[in-house]
């Protein structure tokens, strides 16, 4: 399996996140409201601001970026996971660990401190992915209406 780096509006990059917009859709809780969709920006995932990267040989099979967003209350270089997900029958063989070790790499090349991202509560196995790799629940940090869940990471040595 390779990862490699795309533009959030290239072929592949828009069919994945079309699947997953629609997955997502279809699985969101009605008592929330509808599903918000925002395809994302592809300048917010440039380097060295941010990144975003297939996963899959042939036909990538999941896809996932980064993001450099605002600094925390201790001024400490956040940077946020956008969009990580994998098409169904591709999950359980390691990919989603692989796209996430690549994402804090290019991270902490960047410069983060501190790595962020939210979820909904009701993806049980992306919040197993997340606790397993060091992520803490924390308070929100955005406005997100698909959001329920929110956590980080430190990635650099407190100091």
């Amino acid at each position: 399996m390779t990862i490699r780096e795309a533009r959030t509006d290239s072929p592949e990059a828009h069919r994945l996140l079309t699947d997953y917009f629609t997955w997502r859709a279809i699985e969101f809780p009605p008592a929330q409201g509808a599903y918000t969709v925002v395809y994302p920006d592809p300048s917010a995932f440039q380097e060295p601001d941010g990144v975003f990267l297939l996963a899959g040989d042939d036909r990538p099979v999941g896809c996932g970026g980064i993001r450099r967003i605002s600094p925390d209350e201790h001024g400490r270089v956040r940077f946020e996971v956008k969009h990580l997900w994998l098409a169904p029958e591709s999950r359980g063989q390691g990919v989603a660990g692989a796209l996430m070790t690549e994402l804090e790499s290019r991270a902490r090349q960047f410069g983060a401190d501190v790595m962020v991202l939210d979820t909904h509560h009701t993806l049980t196995d992306a919040g197993r992915l997340y606790s397993k790799r060091g992520y803490v629940r924390v308070d929100p940090y955005n406005d997100n209406p698909n959001a329920t869940v929110w956590y980080a990471k430190q990635l650099a040595a407190a100091g």
